[in-house]
């Protein structure tokens, strides 16, 4: 069976733009795994550990026969093989991987909760992860303010997508 899921991606060490590139191509290489969108990349300033580089954060939507378990250790493979060293909680990274949402399932295990628990205090995961999937209908996205959560949040456009798979540099 096909499930959608929806994967985060951010990175603020050495070449972000390429991790990002680079955790999307290890998506796309596992046999049971294709992406299928992708967002604008955004640049944002850090959270929890304020101490380190902006962050280039996107979303990235999947098709997948893997369970959610099977992603997620998916995931947390590409993190390795792309150099994420886990040292400092919200700290500097290679790239992180984080499932947002899978079908329309609601879990809660030792090692995964879906959704994101806290993807909806996030700006940089929502600004994202709306402009592919803007037919979400869960309910706390009534009550958020895109526009002013954006601003407040720190998260500019940073690599505006302008078709399949193409991204174009933002004009200043």
């Amino acid at each position: 069976m096909q499930n959608q899921a929806y994967i985060a991606l951010g990175s603020n060490i050495d070449d972000r733009n390429t991790y990002l590139t680079n955790a999307i191509k290890e998506l796309n290489k596992h046999e049971k795994i294709k992406v299928v969108n992708v967002s604008s990349i955004y640049e944002t300033d850090p959270v929890g550990y304020t101490e380190q580089n902006p962050f280039l954060n996107m979303v990235v939507s999947v098709m997948t026969t893997l369970n959610p378990h099977e992603l997620l250790a998916e995931c947390l493979h590409i993190e390795l093989v792309l150099g994420r060293k886990r040292e400092i909680k919200w700290g500097p990274r290679t790239v992180d991987l984080d499932i947002l949402l899978y079908n329309q399932e609601n879990m809660e295990t030792d090692t995964l909760i879906i959704p994101h628990p806290r993807m909806h205090e996030r700006a940089f995961v929502l600004i994202p992860l709306l402009e592919i999937a803007s037919h979400l209908s869960v309910t706390w996205l009534r009550d958020i303010n895109i526009v002013e959560f954006q601003e407040k949040e720190g998260v500019r456009l940073w690599k505006r997508k302008s078709g399949e798979d193409a991204f174009a540099p933002i004009e200043n």
